[in-house]
C-alpha cells in the first residue's frame, strides 16, 4: 500500500478513533464512516441485502468500522471486519468491539461459504487485484450470495497521474468484465449522486470530528497526505471524471 494510503487508512484511522472516544459514543458511527459516503448508501445496502437479525456480515476493507456498526444498529447483524491496515483494525476494535482481522481483501482468512452476506465499500478502486477481491467475496458467502459494493468508476480511462496515489478506478466496461468473471449478477444499483443528502445531524458530527483531527494533527505529515488524497478524490467526483455507484449483487 502506498505511503499516502497508509497515512489515510492506518495512522489517521487510529487518530479518528481517539477523537471519537473523546467526543462521545454518539460520534462513533459518523466518525467510523468518514470516507464511506452518504449514510443513505448504507441504508440502501442494508435493505437491498435483506440483512436479518443474527446474520453474519463480513465488512471487507472495513476501515474504522462505522458501516458495520451502522448495519448492526439497523438490523442486529453480527459483523466481522477485515482490513489490511493494523491501525484501522485497532481503531475498529476500540470503538465497536467487533472482531477485526488484518488481511488482504484478495486473500481472506476464512473458509468457503461462512458468511450470510458481505460488503466492500469504496475498496475495489484501491486494489491492484480487483478480480481477487470479487472472487474472495463470492467464495466466503453462502448462496444466494448477498454482496454489496460501493464502487468508484472512471468515466474514461485515467492515467496513474490523474488518480489519487494507489487508486485504480475501473471503467463501466472493466467493472462488467470483473463481475462476469466472478460470476456475480447485479440485482440493483444506484448512483451515489442520486441518493438523499447526508442528514444535517450526521454531518455536524462528521464536521466536529474533522475539526478535532485538524486541530490535533494538522501539522503532521500523515494528515497532509490524507487530505491530499481526499482533495484529489473530491476534484475527480466534482468534475464528473469519477462517479460513485452502489451495487447489490448475488451469486449461486
Amino acid at each position: 500500500m502506498s505511503e499516502a494510503m497508509s497515512a489515510e487508512f492506518d495512522t489517521v484511522a487510529e487518530w479518528t478513533a481517539e477523537v471519537a472516544r473523546d467526543l462521545g459514543p454518539e460520534f462513533f458511527i459518523p466518525a467510523g464512516c468518514r470516507g464511506s459516503g452518504n449514510p443513505a448508501a448504507l441504508d440502501w445496502l442494508v435493505d437491498e441485502l435483506e440483512l436479518g437479525q443474527g446474520e453474519s456480515l463480513l465488512d471487507c476493507g472495513a476501515g474504522v468500522g462505522g458501516p458495520a456498526a451502522f448495519a448492526e444498529q439497523r438490523r442486529a447483524v453480527t459483523p466481522v471486519l477485515v482490513d489490511p491496515e493494523g491501525g484501522a483494525c485497532r481503531a475498529a476494535r476500540s470503538l465497536f468491539g467487533f472482531p477485526a482481522t488484518r488481511a488482504s481483501a484478495s486473500q481472506l482468512p476464512f473458509g468457503d461459504a461462512v458468511f450470510d452476506a458481505a460488503w466492500s465499500l469504496g475498496v475495489l478502486c484501491t486494489m491492484p487485484d480487483q478480480a481477487g477481491l470479487l472472487a474472495e467475496l463470492r467464495r466466503v458467502t453462502r448462496a444466494p450470495g448477498r454482496l454489496g459494493l460501493v464502487v468508484f468508476l472512471a468515466e474514461a480511462e485515467l492515467s496513474p497521474q490523474d488518480q489519487p496515489e494507489g487508486n485504480h478506478f475501473p471503467t463501466e466496461e472493466s467493472l462488467q468484465q470483473l463481475l462476469s468473471a466472478a460470476e456475480l449478477t447485479v440485482v440493483r444499483r444506484r448512483r451515489t449522486a442520486d441518493l438523499p443528502e447526508i442528514p444535517a445531524e450526521w454531518q455536524s458530527k462528521v464536521d466536529a470530528v474533522e475539526h478535532a483531527l485538524r486541530r490535533r494533527h494538522g501539522h503532521e505529515e500523515a494528515w497532509r497526505l490524507s487530505e491530499e488524497q481526499s482533495d484529489e478524490m473530491g476534484r475527480l467526483l466534482g468534475d464528473g471524471r469519477v462517479t460513485g455507484h452502489v451495487l447489490s449483487l448475488r451469486h449461486g
